[in-house]
C-alpha cells in the first residue's frame, strides 16, 4: 500500500499540551472540509495503517519500538554494546519504570493509531461514494483499532476506551479513565467481529490491507489469550477452512523473503519499504539494530545467551539459520565473515547489506504457522492431545526441518504425548519459530512462565511478577492519577 501520513488537528485522545504561541493561519483543514470524497475516505485509513510503521523522528511502532517490550522484555532478547540508551538498557534487565521513555513511546504510538482510526470510523460515513467501500473501510479501521488495543490490553491490562476523535482542547473532557480488562477485550471482539465483513482477498495494488482472515486470526489469538478454548478452536478453523488460500511456505526463508511479500502465509503484516517517508528511523530499523556490518562490534540488539537460544536447535532445523547469523558473506570481499554472536536475521536483508537503513522486509503480525499452533495448543488445553492437534504442530516441524509439510514423517513427527508433554512441545515449538516476531513475552506472561523463564537468563534476574505488566506511563499518570491508577510493582 502507499504510505500516506494524513496530520489531523486533534491526533492525540489522551494527550494534551499547551503553547503560549499564537498563529494566525491562512488555511484550515477540518473534518468538515476534508471528509468529502471516497479518495478523502480512502486517504484517512491508509493513514491509519501507517500508524503501525510510521512515527518520524522516532523508531516506529512495529518497525522496533514494541520490539523493547514484547521481545527484549522477555528472556531471549537483550541489549548489545551498541544499544546505549539507558531507557533501553533498563527494558533489557527489566529494571524500567513508569518514566522509561520506550514504555511511553509504545502507548503514544498505540493510542495515536487509535485516534487516527477514530476519526475514519466517525467521518467516512459523510463522504459521497460507494456505501460498499465505505463500510469496507470503516472495518479496516475497526480493524486496526482492535489490533492496536490488543496489543494495549496486554501490555498494560484494562486501559482507556477511546471510541471516538477528540471533539473539545479542554484537558479535562479528554480525560478517560481506565476500563477493565474484560471492557477491552469486549471491544476488540465486537470491531473484530465487525471487520469478519472485510473482503478474503485484494487486488494487487491493495496487498496488504487487512482481510476477513485477518480478523479471525486475531480474533483467535484473543480467545487464546483469554482461555476461552472453544471459541479459540473454532475460530482458528475458520482460518484454516475458509477458503482463504493460506499455507506454510515450503521454506521457512521465505517469509522474510522481500521478493514473497504478502505471500500465501502472511495472513496481515505491517508494510515496509526502503526509507519510508524519507526517514529510514520512521520505517523499519530492525536491520541496522541487529546488524552493524562485518565487524567485531556487538550490534544492539543480540540474543540473551547463545546457549539457551542459539544452541537449542536440533540438527537439521533450518529456522536457526534464518533466525540468526553466525556467518554471513561479505559481498564487498567475497569472504564468508564469522561473528563473535550470533546476530538476529530474519529482518536482514540480505541482497543489500551494505546500507541497513533500506529494510524492506514486511513485519508479520499473524501467520499461518501461528494459527496451527494456537489451534493446536487450544486443543491440547481444552481435551489433550488429538490425531488433529499433532498433525498441526507436526506440519510446523516437517516444515523446519525441510520434509514435506503434509506428509507424516517419523524422523521429526511427534508422537505418544501427553497434555502435559505436549504444552511443553507447543511452547518449545513457538520459541523456536517466532524469533523476533513480537510474540514472546505475550506467549510467556499466557502461559504463566515469564518469570521462571526470563530467570534462566543470568543479566534478567531482576525479573519479578510485576513484569507481567507494564507500567501505566507516569506522563499519563500526571494528567490523570487518580483515572489512571498505576500497575502493582511499579
Amino acid at each position: 500500500m502507499k504510505k500516506i501520513i494524513i496530520t489531523f488537528l486533534l491526533s492525540a485522545g489522551l494527550l494534551a499540551s499547551c503553547t503560549d504561541l499564537e498563529v494566525t493561519p491562512t488555511s484550515f483543514v477540518t473534518e468538515d472540509n476534508y471528509f468529502v470524497t471516497q479518495d478523502d475516505a480512502t486517504a484517512s485509513v491508509t493513514a491509519v495503517y501507517a500508524s503501525l510503521s510510521l512515527d518520524p523522528g522516532e523508531q516506529s511502532l512495529f518497525g522496533r519500538n514494541l520490539y523493547f517490550l514484547t521481545d527484549m522484555g522477555s528472556d531471549y532478547a537483550a541489549a548489545g554494546v551498541s544499544a546505549t540508551n539507558p531507557q533501553v538498557r533498563a527494558m533489557s534487565s527489566l529494571t524500567h519504570d513508569a518514566t522509561n521513555d520506550r514504555v511511553q513511546v509504545a502507548w503514544r504510538q498505540i493510542y495515536n493509531g487509535i485516534n487516527r482510526a477514530n476519526v475514519s470510523i466517525d467521518n467516512i460515513p459523510k463522504v459521497s461514494g460507494s456505501e460498499v467501500i465505505k463500510t469496507r473501510l470503516i472495518n479496516e479501521a475497526k480493524f486496526i483499532r482492535a489490533l492496536l488495543y490488543f496489543q494495549a490490553v496486554r501490555l498494560w491490562g484494562g486501559v482507556p476506551i477511546v471510541l471516538h476523535e477528540a471533539t473539545s482542547i479542554n484537558l479535562g473532557d479528554l480525560k478517560t479513565n481506565r476500563s477493565t480488562a474484560d471492557e477491552v477485550y469486549n471491544q476488540i471482539i465486537k470491531d473484530l467481529t465487525d471487520a469478519e465483513a472485510l473482503p478474503k482477498t485484494y487486488t494487487a495494488a491493495d496487498a496488504g490491507r487487512a482481510t476477513s482472515g485477518a480478523a479471525k486470526a486475531i480474533l483467535a489469538k484473543v480467545y487464546l489469550t483469554r482461555k476461552d478454548w472453544p471459541n479459540a478452536i473454532a475460530k482458528s478453523r475458520e482460518v484454516i477452512n475458509g477458503g482463504y488460500g493460506y499455507a506454510l511456505f515450503e521454506d521457512f526463508q521465505d517469509i522474510f523473503t522481500k521478493t514473497k511479500k504478502n505471500g500465501k502465509e502472511h495472513i496481515f503484516s505491517v508494510q515496509f519499504e526502503p526509507n519510508q517517508a524519507g526517514n529510514g528511523s520512521s520505517g523499519s530499523t530492525f536491520q541496522a539494530t541487529s546488524f552493524t556490518g562485518f565487524t567485531a562490534t556487538e550490534p544492539a540488539d543480540i540474543v540473551s545467551d547463545v546457549a539457551l537460544f542459539y544452541d537449542i536447535y536440533a540438527p537439521g532445523d533450518k529456522r536457526r539459520d534464518v533466525s540468526y547469523a553466525k556467518q554471513l558473506l561479505n559481498p564487498a570481499t567475497g569472504t564468508l565473515y564469522t561473528f563473535p554472536k550470533p546476530i538476529f536475521k530474519k529482518y536482514l536483508d540480505l541482497s543489500n547489506l551494505a546500507t541497513p537503513s533500506n529494510v524492506a522486509i514486511n513485519f508479520p503480525v499473524i501467520r499461518y504457522a501461528d494459527i496451527l499452533l494456537s489451534l493446536a495448543e487450544a486443543i491440547n488445553e481444552q481435551s489433550g492431545p488429538t490425531a488433529e492437534s499433532y498433525e498441526l504442530i507436526n506440519q510446523v516441524r516437517r516444515r523446519a526441518f525441510g520434509k514435506a509439510i503434509t506428509t507424516p514423517d517419523a524422523s521429526v513427527d511427534l508422537v505418544g504425548l501427553n497434555q502435559t508433554s505436549f504444552r511443553a512441545a507447543i511452547q518449545e515449538e513457538r520459541k523456536k519459530e517466532f524469533v523476533q516476531e513480537g510474540q514472546r513475552w505475550y506467549d510467556l506472561v499466557r502461559w504463566g512462565t515469564l518469570v521462571t523463564e526470563v530467570k534462566k537468563v543470568t543479566a534478567k534476574n531482576s525479573v519479578s511478577e510485576r513484569n507481567n505488566l507494564y507500567p501505566i506511563p507516569q506522563s499519563e499518570r500526571n494528567i490523570n492519577p487518580d483515572g489512571l491508577p498505576q500497575n502493582p510493582g511499579y
